[in-house]
This record gives structure tokens, C-alpha cells and sequence, in this order.
């Protein structure tokens, strides 16, 4: 019987699972997570901080679920090495399991940015159930937030600490908040709409250490300056978890190397989702993860599926504010851009080759879908003149092809 072992629980690996038994009901899977929690949604952590989060509400697949599909889980267990000479993975209590097919779907860590007295009592960082529910608890008895990490994880951890009435900075060492995924005015929309929140935005600001004798009084930015705070939350980024390949021959650079198979330089070894690196890119997305993960479950049965890129997309729905960026908005030579704001309305469009490469939305949502059939379709824009068309126009345009 053949075998599949998974190293993983988030949502690339379930969906591996699900790809693999709409083939295969018959061979053994074996999925093994660090965590004490059953495979949860991770991404309401943050939307969610200061509720009371109850795990069954976020769980992926209800408990049963393993059951009936004939998954052994695992939970609670730590892998701390792969023999990939001998097909077989080691658990942290010396036992040795052996595979057919190895996914690995054992995600990221949130990186750590060098900061003096990063470790002090008051620091956080989110990236699981426990991490969340121990910044709600020392969120109760602290009042001046701050964030390190302008991008949208930081962002919804702000909006959810205001709402829960305290002072909240948020430190960004770019000129503005979102800068992977917003222009400059989009930008200058979102900050506007922080501040009247409570708020404060310290775009193009550095940390440089974290004061206080043992716990955390504060911060001192790169220029000098000193600012008071008594909790420190930082999101800057990840950082996939490669410790376990040490001593192998799996091929890793960011992330472990993948082809649009999903398969390491090993065939027998997949990875999926935050931990790999396909095309010398990483993502750290959850629409990517599911199609990786699908991808990786059909070439283990023996389909032949090949991962297909899926245009990046980021949505925020904070500050009474919906924001949505899709696809490529940097601004350079040979792009052409259509815009049109209104109040608490902004959207531009980026058009390359007479095709939609990008889009800023705030405030009117209604176009987004419109904009995502574009640039996943490649729809061509013949014969139109960018300099004389209004967004609205060009929405019907993209509708009718």
C-alpha cells in the first residue's frame, strides 16, 4: 500500500489530502502537526485578536473529517529530521517513519528583525493559536501598542487593538503603509483613514532597540528618538522552516526548491505553501497554498497537474475601509495607468501590452471581480486608447469580452 507522508498542518496540506482522495481512497496518509490544535484557519488569528477565539470556530475540517477520509493524524508532534536516502522522517522522539511520498507542508516562522532586546518580556509575534491568545492576554493590562510592520498582517493586529480601545502605533521602515501592494495615493488614503482611528503611522521609521529593564517601556527608532509604548507586536516577514532538511540534499535557497510539479529535486518529496520556492519566489499566500497543495496531491496519484501561477492578492477590510491590490502596480517605463477617485473611492488600473497587469481598489468593491478576470485571463485590450478612457468604461469593455 502506498504510503503518503505529510509534515504539516495548515491549509496546503489539507488540500494536498483532498486532491489525493478524489483519486486515491485506498492508500495510507499520515499527517503530523506540531501543534496541539486540529489544522485551523490562521488567517482570522489576526482580524480576531482580541476576541475569545475558540478553536473548533476556526478549524480548516470539522474533527470527523479525518475519520472519514481515512487520516492519521498526528498532532503534537515535532519532526526533526528526513532521511530522504532511506524514505523515512524522524520524530522528535527518536521513531522513524517511513514513506512512499513525503509533502512537506511545514510552513514558515514569522522572521525576526535585529533589534536590540527583541527578546524582552512584552514582545509578540503572531503566527499561532498560542501566539494569539498570549497577545490578547497581555493586551488586557497594556495600553500603548506598538506594531513593527506596516503590511496588512500588521495592520489588521492594529485595527483589532484600537477597536479594543487602545493606543496603537504602527512603525513602517518604508514611506507608507502597504508598500508592496498600494501606490503612493492609495497610500495616503490608507494613513488618513488610520489616523481618524486613533492610529498613528510612523512610516519610514526604524527600530533600533527595545527599552526597559526586563519588560518592554518603550522604543528607540534608528534617528535616536524615543517613544513610549509597554508592548511591542513585530510582522516583518517570513522565514520558511528548513532546520529539518539539514544534513539532506534537498535543494533549498529562500525556500525548498520546487518545480511546477510541486516536486523537490527529489521526486518522492513535495513541498507546498509557505515553506517552498517556485521560480525564485516565495509567496506566503493562502489562495497559493490550496493550489499548491492540490497540485502536489494530483502528481502523487499520478495525475499530470502543473502549478499554474496565481496572480497575488491581498485584501483588507479594516479602519471602515475595503482595499483590494491585485497583481503588478509597480510603476515603470512602458505601463500605462487609468485612474479614478471619488471620495473615499480610488482605483487605478496598470496596463501592459495592452493587457491589465494591476489594480488598486478602495471603496468599491464591486469592480474587483471584474479586474481579477482580466489579468487572470490575459484579456486582451485591442484598439483601445488608454490616454481616453474612464475606468468605468473599461470595466464594460473587460465585461463584454
Amino acid at each position: 500500500m502506498e504510503e503518503v507522508v505529510i509534515v504539516g498542518s495548515g491549509i496546503a496540506a489539507i488540500s494536498a489530502i483532498k486532491a489525493i482522495r478524489e483519486y486515491d481512497q485506498e492508500c495510507r496518509i499520515e499527517l503530523f502537526g506540531e501543534e496541539s490544535s486540529y489544522p485551523y484557519n490562521r488567517i482570522k488569528l489576526s482580524k480576531g485578536l482580541m476576541d475569545d477565539i475558540k478553536e473548533d470556530k476556526i478549524l480548516i475540517e470539522r474533527k470527523e473529517w479525518y475519520d472519514e477520509n481515512d487520516v492519521e493524524l498526528y498532532l503534537d508532534t515535532k519532526i526533526t529530521a528526513i532521511k530522504p536516502d532511506n524514505k523515512e522522517i524522524v520524530l522528535d522522539n527518536g521513531e522513524l517513519i517511513s514513506y512512499n511520498k513525503l509533502v512537506l507542508a511545514n510552513g514558515a516562522r514569522n522572521a525576526t528583525p535585529p533589534i536590540s532586546g527583541i527578546d524582552k518580556e512584552g514582545v509578540f509575534t503572531l503566527r499561532g493559536l498560542a501566539d494569539s491568545r498570549e497577545i490578547k492576554d497581555y493586551a488586557e493590562d497594556s495600553n500603548k501598542v506598538l506594531i513593527i510592520g506596516g503590511g496588512v498582517l500588521g495592520l489588521e493586529m492594529a485595527w483589532a487593538l484600537s477597536q479594543a480601545g487602545k493606543e496603537v502605533m504602527v512603525a513602517e521602515i518604508c514611506s507608507y503603509l502597504m508598500p508592496e501592494q498600494l501606490d503612493e495615493k492609495a497610500c495616503q488614503i490608507l494613513e488618513e483613514r488610520v489616523r481618524e482611528h486613533n492610529i498613528e503611522p510612523l512610516v519610514a521609521t526604524a527600530i533600533k532597540e527595545i527599552i526597559g529593564q526586563d519588560k518592554v517601556k518603550g522604543v528607540v527608532t534608528a534617528e535616536g528618538k524615543e517613544v513610549e509604548c509597554d508592548m511591542v507586536i513585530y510582522s516583518t516577514g517570513i522565514k520558511p522552516n528548513l532546520d529539518i532538511l539539514e544534513g539532506t540534499e534537498i535543494e533549498t535557497d529562500f525556500g525548498v526548491v520546487v518545480n511546477n510539479r510541486m516536486q523537490t529535486n527529489y521526486p518522492d518529496i513535495y513541498a507546498v505553501g509557505d515553506v517552498s520556492e517556485l521560480d525564485n519566489k516565495g509567496f506566503g499566500l493562502w489562495p497559493i497554498a490550496i493550489e499548491q497543495g492540490k497540485i502536489a496531491g494530483y502528481n502523487i496519484v499520478g495525475e499530470d497537474a502543473s502549478y499554474q501561477h496565481i496572480i497575488p492578492t491581498v485584501m483588507l477590510n479594516a479602519f471602515g475601509l475595503s482595499l483590494f491590490s491585485i497583481g503588478d502596480n509597480d510603476k515603470r517605463d512602458g505601463i500605462d495607468t487609468i485612474c479614478e477617485e471619488q471620495e473615499n473611492k480610488y482605483i487605478k488600473v496598470m496596463i501592459k501590452d495592452r493587457a491589465v497587469i494591476g489594480a488598486i481598489v478602495i471603496g468599491d468593491m464591486s469592480k474587483s471581480a471584474t479586474l481579477r478576470k482580466a489579468i487572470s485571463q490575459g484579456i486582451e485590450l485591442a484598439d483601445l486608447d488608454f490616454t481616453d478612457v474612464s475606468v468605468s468604461e473599461l470595466i464594460e469593455i473587460i465585461k463584454s469580452k
